[in-house]
């Protein structure tokens, strides 16, 4: 297949139907955005005054989108590369009663045009690494305002002794796989300030995530069973 066919069967597979498009879950969504309002607290002279403006880059089918949206009073500009999810991001907004919160944008994440310093909050789940972690933070940088955050996930080692066959499947799918403290010099490096961390529960990867990828899995094994490589 060519790079063009490899991407349709990507976006087959990751279809709109799944519940989300990577690993993460609601609470540690709402975890991370009750750090940062919390903080945020801390440093505007009048806390709880004015609507959030939140950035969402690479949002995808719009899972977290949707939570972000329940628990702020604010709007949020919804960044993804592919119109079928954010039509289902459209979608989900309405049926939740929140679409007034959200704009879906058909942006590249690379080349978004906007702003500087046009937003209190830009929230990157898991997409960040497309563009390569450190690039996507410096890309990142000029995006919030003064007192403005980031929050951004990322794929890590979590121990200095992994698996030699975890090693060697991250070696061709994400050789810039660090670990947490690397990763938290490069964000310092990139001009940030951590103000907190966490990782996420083994039930965001396995609940969330892999069951409902795997089902979807299985159901592509037989339909294209006959397809050569």
């Amino acid at each position: 297949m060519n790079d063009n066919e490899q991407m349709g069967f990507l976006y087959k597979l990751f279809d709109t139907s799944l519940p989300r498009l990577g690993p993460r879950d609601d609470r540690s969504t709402r975890k991370a955005l009750d750090m940062l309002l919390s903080e945020r607290s801390k440093r505007v002279d009048e806390p709880g005054t004015g609507k959030l403006r939140i950035l969402d880059i690479g949002c995808g089918n719009g899972a977290q989108t949707i939570q972000l949206a329940k628990h702020i009073d604010g709007t949020i500009l919804a960044v993804d590369n592919h119109q079928p999810y954010l039509n289902e991001l459209q979608r989900r907004a309405e049926a939740e009663g929140v679409s007034d919160k959200i704009q879906p944008s058909l942006k590249d994440m690379c080349d978004l045009g906007l702003p500087e310093g046009s937003f209190d909050l830009v929230w990157s789940e898991g997409a960040l690494y497309v563009m390569g972690f450190r690039e996507g933070l410096v890309i990142c940088h000029f995006l919030p305002a003064p007192d403005g955050f980031l929050a951004a996930s990322e794929l890590c080692w979590l121990r200095p002794d992994p698996p030699a066959e975890c090693q060697q499947f991250f070696a061709n799918e994400y050789p810039a796989m660090v670990d947490i403290v690397t990763n938290l010099s490069i964000i310092e490096s990139s001009g940030y300030k951590v103000v907190g961390h966490f990782t996420l529960p083994e039930s965001a990867w396995w609940e969330s995530y892999y069951h409902p990828l795997e089902d979807r899995l299985q159901s592509f094994r037989k339909k294209y069973a006959t397809v050569q490589k």
